[in-house]
């Protein structure tokens, strides 16, 4: 498999107990394979069913168990059919058991690309986990899931565990859910993998993940805290825009028959000369001109580059303050991560102690940035410290972009005191006007914060 192809395997749980949910993880899983069709129609996608009254899977023919796991569709590559699979999934008559799919996912993952470690390979397991799992033949639950995560870990597989939780889902063992709770978390412990509990179809929409992008850097280098005193630090992009796909022009010219066509419409531009429109300029006669009036100025590339502004790549602190200083509608941009360089102990110590005294006196950092050698733009942001409450995950910080004077948008609106009294609201406008932004609040005092960013998708990319 290419590097840049992702293989996605899909473990949906079709019991009883899911039927009420099935149709939006139908929308999910259709809306899936269409965004792939666009961003990613090379990526491979297998579906995996348990919960149903039939078995159909290679493990059973082969060793035996592993029953009520049908294999609807072997992993290939995203085409129409798949779409047309999610349309209506079948409802499970059993109880099911999400081990059982995921040792199935796993054969299935491991037959396949035996061979070669290279690309990405996903599960994707949704279930709303109310069902009690079987005992294995020999040792303990804990000790299969432990064994499965070896499996993944060597394997190169990671999951995502999507867990349905619904307000008035019947009479539920609290029991079964603690025990499969348990277990989903130690799969986080061994393996690559993470789980994510959605309440609404808003966040089941957003919880699955259209493909994983690889953590790149931005800037590998000494984060210089004085002349004498700097870390080895490297700078990932935390969150980043998602964007609109690239569209090409094509061309209705050629016959629908012909197999071969392309249809891609290639663009190329010819310069002319002025005193003679027949004659075309080749590239080496041509200069950037800017106009200044009514003149226009001529400016070869040699004269900008000797006045280009090539700061050196670097990462210095300019100081310290309080938060209280750092509003949060100034951050701009992007987030980005601070690490210390893998590997090196000093480093990871020098960081974990500059956040943990930051954090303590309650302060936060102000560095400039050149991520880049030649980079023409220099951006000033705030350090935050981000402590680790796990003991294999090191401390690090968050760095937020901060605007310059110029950059700063401050619309002034005169008060309603100023104006006569008649254009002044009364009573039951300014109680209207007051419910409205209630209503319009995500986060209302005693109930939890709707439309999260993590589980809400893009709504213009989901129309587009």
């Amino acid at each position: 498999m290419a590097r840049n192809r992702e293989a996605l395997l899909l473990l949906l749980d079709v019991g009883p107990s899911m039927h009420s949910v099935l149709p939006q993880v139908e929308k999910l899983c259709s809306m899936l394979v269409q965004k792939k069709l666009i961003y990613g129609k090379n990526d491979e996608v297998g579906i995996v069913l348990f919960g149903t009254e039939d078995t159909s899977n290679d493990l059973t023919n082969e060793v035996g168990g592993y029953e009520h796991v049908v294999v609807l569709r072997n992993i290939k590559v995203v085409d129409g059919d798949l779409v047309e699979a999610f349309k209506q999934l079948p409802r499970g008559t059993v109880a099911g058991d999400f081990i059982d799919a995921i040792v199935v996912g796993l054969d299935m993952l491991i037959k396949k690309y035996r061979e070669t470690n290279k690309g990405k390979k996903r599960i994707c397991l949704i279930t709303d986990a109310v069902c009690p799992i079987k005992d294995p033949y020999e040792g303990t639950k804990e000790e299969q899931v432990s064994t499965i995560a070896v499996q993944m870990a060597a394997h190169g597989i990671k999951m995502e565990n999507i867990i349905v939780r619904r307000s008035s889902c019947g009479n539920v063992n609290m029991r079964i859910i603690d025990e499969n709770e348990n277990l989903l978390n130690l799969f986080s412990e061994k393996s690559s993998s993470k789980t994510v509990y959605v309440d609404s179809p808003t966040s089941l929409l957003g919880a699955l993940r259209t493909r994983n992008i690889a953590p790149v850097t931005i800037f590998r280098g000494d984060l210089e805290l004085g002349q004498k005193m700097k870390i080895k630090v490297w700078v990932y992009k935390k969150t980043a825009e998602e964007k609109f796909p690239t569209l090409k022009k094509y061309s209705d010219k050629a016959p629908p028959t012909d197999k071969f066509a392309t249809r891609e419409v290639k663009v190329d531009y010819e310069y002319k000369s002025v005193e003679d429109p027949s004659k075309a300029v080749p590239p080496e006669q041509r200069i950037k001109g800017y106009r200044y009036g009514p003149q226009v100025v001529p400016i070869s590339s040699a004269e900008w580059e000797a006045v280009k502004f090539k700061p050196e790549k670097s990462l210095k602190l300019l100081g310290f303050t309080d938060p209280s200083n750092i509003l949060r509608h100034y951050y701009m941009k992007d987030v980005n991560l601070f690490i210390a360089e893998p590997g090196n102990t000093r480093a990871m110590l020098a960081v974990s102690a500059l956040a943990r005294a930051m954090k303590e006196m309650n302060k936060v950092a102000i560095l400039r940035c050149v991520w880049r050698q030649g980079q023409q733009s220099v951006v000033v942001g705030v350090l935050t410290p981000s402590l680790s409450e796990k003991h294999n995950i090191p401390d690090s910080f968050y760095f937020n972009v901060l605007p310059f004077i110029e950059d700063v948008r401050e619309f002034q609106f005169p008060s309603f005191s100023n104006y006569p009294i008649s254009w002044q609201p009364n009573e039951q406008q300014q109680e209207v006007a007051d419910n409205l932004v209630k209503m319009l609040d995500l986060a209302p005092s005693g109930k939890g914060e709707s439309l999260q960013p993590e589980f809400t998708p893009n709504p213009v990319l989901e129309v587009f």
